[in-house]
């Protein structure tokens, strides 16, 4: 079997690049599959995708972020490649930052259905569950309404792919229900591969609260940058660091040298800059506490799933998307209310008082890792692709047989026709 998948993959800085890398390694050494290729976007110097280079994963930039063409770009690709099934990495933002080119990128599962390929989507977010104005796509009712209206079209679009996948229960149900769509599955997020565990010192030297991620929407790094100043006040013998680990999100460029503007006081905060793949393990294992400075959410969280695999607790806000997630997958954390540092110092606090309730929950979150690996979302996956072929097999062979009796009748009534 030869599998196409289109996904970003590092080092682009798309998102969903290290899930995209992860997911797609996880099918390598699978008996079922043969080939698989990687339809992934441009780079300045495409040469770079070389450092990631995975023997039998075939890596070929076929379009780029932001173009209007990206689409058509990956249909003819597909349409040389010959494969066999094409799974698609998505959220709504995949193919561009702006509004234009990002959706006309989702209307590439369409493009591909005319090839008469199966196709899987594994879609990260819905616009249903999304606050828009949170996440810089609207400032106001009009706006937002706008673009619920084109997410549903959109929805609608990816619909068309052969099996829409989500990685929550409840979008599931959600899509299900308002769309009356049967092609709709649940694909989890699934779990990174476990490094060897690493253990906070005891007494610890330093608190590290480490934010991940892309900042400046719906995830604001200022909320931390307080609550660590709180934290410092309450617990004077204690020293105490902020490390964020990231970059602006491309809607609000300038973000994060703002926020090192306004916070130049603090010496004890470490802006790194975009995080290399090599690099996340020593940026995990050097925290103490992980912090989802959320004011909504837009899908399962890879940062939560990769703090279970550092064995770290997590900070979290009280968002019911969110707390689903974490119940679901059986990690644990201390909660705050959204954007309020006042309780996210209270959340941190009884678990630096209380040595024991921290480790309790970095012991539960490193066991919820243990939990669905790659390899078993890959099964779960190449069970769907069967099914999904012989649906085509079936099909084809009930086409054939209209054609024939078509062909038959046809015949028949041409020769009665002659005889009249």
């Amino acid at each position: 079997m030869k599998i196409a998948f289109v996904s970003p993959f590092p080092p682009s800085k798309v998102t969903l690049n290290e899930y995209g890398y992860h997911l797609i390694k996880s099918f390598k050494d699978k008996p079922e599959v043969d080939e698989i290729v990687v339809l992934t976007n441009h780079l300045e110097n495409n040469e770079a995708y070389g450092e990631y280079a995975i023997e039998g994963i075939e890596l070929i930039p076929c379009w780029r972020f932001d173009s209007w063409t990206a689409f058509l770009n990956i249909r003819k690709e597909i349409k040389k490649q010959k494969p066999d099934v094409v799974i698609f990495n998505l959220q709504f933002m995949t193919f561009g930052e702006g509004k234009i080119p990002a959706a006309l990128g989702l209307l590439t599962p369409l493009a591909v259905k005319t090839l008469g390929i199966p196709s899987i989507v594994l879609l990260h977010n819905i616009t249903e569950t999304v606050q828009l104005e949170n996440i810089g796509m609207a400032d106001s009712k009009l706006k937002a309404g706008l673009f619920l209206w084109i997410g549903e079209q959109l929805t609608k679009l990816l619909l068309q792919a052969d099996l829409l996948g989500l990685t929550i229960s409840k979008y599931v149900d959600i899509i299900r229900e308002k769309y009356k769509a049967e092609n709709v599955t649940l694909l989890p997020h699934g779990n990174f591969e476990l490094p060897e565990r690493s253990f906070l010192p005891n007494p610890l030297k330093e608190i590290n609260l480490m934010a991940f991620g892309k900042f400046g929407t719906y995830k604001k790094v200022e909320v931390m940058l307080d609550a660590v100043k709180i934290l410092e006040q309450r617990f004077p013998n204690l020293k105490f660091k902020a490390t964020v680990a990231g970059t602006d999100n491309p809607n609000v460029k300038g973000y994060l040298d703002e926020v090192e503007k306004r916070y130049a006081d603090m010496k004890n905060v470490d802006f790194t800059g975009y995080v290399r793949e090599e690099d996340v393990e020593g940026i995990f294992k050097a925290s103490t506490f992980i912090i989802f400075p959320y004011t909504t959410t837009t899908g399962s969280s890879g940062i939560l799933h990769q703090a279970g695999s550092y064995a770290r607790a997590c900070i979290l806000p009280k968002i019911d998307d969110l707390e689903r997630v974490v119940e679901e997958e059986g990690y644990g954390g201390a909660y705050f209310q959204t954007d309020n540092a006042e309780s996210m110092a209270n959340a941190i606090a009884p678990l630096i008082e209380n040595p024991a309730e921290r480790e309790k929950l970095e012991n539960m979150n490193y066991e919820a890792a243990k939990g669905l690996q790659m390899t078993e979302l890959a099964d779960m996956y190449l069970r769907h692709i069967q099914n999904l072929r012989q649906k085509k097999i079936s099909k084809k062979s009930k086409n054939e047989k209209f054609d024939q009796s078509y062909s038959g009748t046809f015949v028949s009534t041409v020769q009665t026709v002659n005889e009249l």
